[in-house]
C-alpha cells in the first residue's frame, strides 16, 4: 500500500483546484481525499451561483446526479448482504411481474452490471411517478438478450434498484441509505433533499454550447429515434438541468440522478468502501460484498455510451486498457460519475478515496480533464 502524505498531496492538487477556477471555467467546486478512514486533504472555492454573490463553503451541498448510482448499488449490495441473496439469483423470484416478456432468467449480476438490456422504456411514464415507471419496466421487453452486451441504463437504473430494495427490504432506497448509512457515518448526504436544507445548495448549471458536438454519443443523443436519445429520454421529465434547482425536485428521491451532498461526506463514504466496509468501529461490508464490488462482471463496448465502458456489481470501473483511468492505476479500484464532472471513486489497494463536485457542467458524461488532472497527480 502506498502512503499519502497530506502536505505533498496539498502540494501537487492545490495548485490545479485553482487552475479550475483560472483556466478551466469552474464556477464552485470541493475536493475531498481520504487514506485510511481520514480525511488527508479537504479543498473548496468558488461560488454557489453564477452572479457570485454566495460563496462556496466547506459545508456547501451540491448535486451530483449519476455519482448517486454508486450509492443506490451500495443500498442493494447491502440488502442482498443482510439476506444471504446471492448475485446468481434470478431479479424475478422477488419481484414476480419483472418476469414479464422475456426478463425471468434476469440476475441480479446482470441488472446491476447494465447487462439487462432495459436502459429505454418503450412505454410512456413519467420520472416523478415511481409506481408508473415500476409498471413499464415490468412490461419492457429487454433491448438485446440479457447477458451478451451492456449499455448504460442512465435513469431506468434508480427504479430498478430502489423497487428491489422496497421488495426485499420494504424501505424505499432514500430511506434505507439514511437510516443504514448516512445517520451512523454523519454523511451529510441524501437521495431526497429536505426542504430546510436549500440553503446551502449550490445552484447546478447545464454545461456551456460549443457547437455541433464531434462525440458519436453526443450526436447520437441530440438525433430522434436513437437509442442513446430513448435511453436519456425514458422516463421522461426534469430533462432540464435548470429544473434540478427547485427544491421540489430537489426533494424527490431519484436514485439514479437526484443525490444531494458535501464533497467531504462522498469522499467519506467511498473511504469506509475503500476501508474494507469498515469505518468509525462500523462494519457494514462483507469481504465478500466488498469483492462483488472490485470484480469486473462485463467490459467492452457500452451500447449506449459508444465507448468502452466496464462494471461490477453497479459500479463503474475502468477497463483494461482505459486511457485515461478514470479510477487511477489500481485494476481494484471502483466507483461512479456523474453527468458534467462530478466524480467519486474507492481504491481498495491503497485503501483511498476521492471525491469531486463542482456545479458548472462540461458536455461530458464521464469524468472530464477537471478532476482527471487531480486523480493523475494523486497517484503521480
Amino acid at each position: 500500500m502506498r502512503i499519502f502524505h497530506a502536505d505533498e498531496l496539498a502540494a501537487r492538487i492545490a495548485p490545479l483546484f485553482e487552475e479550475n477556477f483560472a483556466r478551466y471555467g469552474e464556477l464552485g467546486a470541493a475536493v475531498s481525499i481520504w487514506q485510511n478512514g481520514r480525511s488527508i486533504l479537504e479543498l473548496s472555492g468558488g461560488h454557489r451561483d453564477a452572479s457570485g454573490q454566495k460563496p462556496w463553503r466547506s459545508d456547501t451541498i451540491a448535486l451530483f446526479w449519476s455519482a448517486t448510482k454508486g450509492l443506490g448499488s451500495a443500498c442493494l449490495l447491502h440488502v442482498l448482504q443482510e439476506c444471504s441473496i446471492g448475485l446468481e439469483r434470478r431479479v424475478a423470484e422477488f419481484w414476480p411481474a419483472f418476469a414479464q416478456a422475456g426478463k425471468g432468467t434476469i440476475t441480479f449480476a446482470q441488472l446491476l452490471s447494465h447487462q439487462g438490456g432495459l436502459a429505454a422504456l418503450d412505454q410512456t411514464a413519467e420520472v416523478t411517478d415511481h409506481a408508473e415507471v415500476v409498471r413499464a419496466l415490468e412490461l419492457q421487453k429487454p433491448l438485446w438478450p440479457p447477458g451478451t452486451a451492456h449499455g448504460y441504463h442512465a435513469r431506468t437504473f434508480g427504479f430498478l434498484l430502489d423497487e428491489l430494495v422496497r421488495r426485499i427490504d420494504g424501505r424505499t432506497l432514500g430511506d434505507y441509505w439514511r437510516e443504514i448509512f448516512a445517520k451512523p457515518l454523519g454523511l451529510e448526504i441524501w437521495i431526497g433533499l429536505p426542504l430546510e436544507e436549500n440553503d446551502r445548495a449550490a445552484t447546478i448549471y447545464a454545461a456551456k454550447a460549443s457547437g455541433s458536438p464531434k462525440d458519436p454519443f453526443y450526436r447520437a443523443l441530440t438525433t430522434p429515434g436513437t437509442l442513446q436519445r430513448r435511453v436519456f429520454a425514458s422516463p421522461r421529465g426534469l430533462h432540464a438541468v435548470s429544473a434540478m434547482n427547485a427544491p421540489e425536485n430537489r426533494a424527490r428521491s431519484l436514485v439514479s440522478l437526484g443525490g444531494i451532498g458535501r464533497a467531504r461526506a462522498l469522499g467519506k463514504f467511498y473511504a469506509m468502501l475503500a476501508d474494507g466496509g469498515e469505518l468509525e468501529g462500523k462494519h457494514l461490508f462483507s469481504t465478500a460484498t466488498i469483492a462483488q464490488m472490485t470484480t469486473t462482471l462485463t467490459s467492452g463496448p457500452d451500447r449506449v455510451l459508444l465507448l468502452p465502458t466496464a462494471f461490477s456489481a453497479g459500479f463503474m470501473k475502468d477497463p483494461p486498457e482505459a486511457e485515461p483511468r478514470i479510477f487511477g492505476p489500481s485494476a481494484l479500484a471502483f466507483g461512479h460519475p456523474g453527468a458534467g464532472g462530478s466524480h467519486a471513486f474507492a481504491d481498495p489497494e491503497n485503501h483511498l478515496a476521492f471525491a469531486y463536485l463542482m456545479n458548472q457542467m462540461e458536455q461530458q458524461v464521464l469524468p472530464n480533464e477537471k478532476s482527471l488532472r487531480m486523480v493523475k497527480a494523486l497517484y503521480r
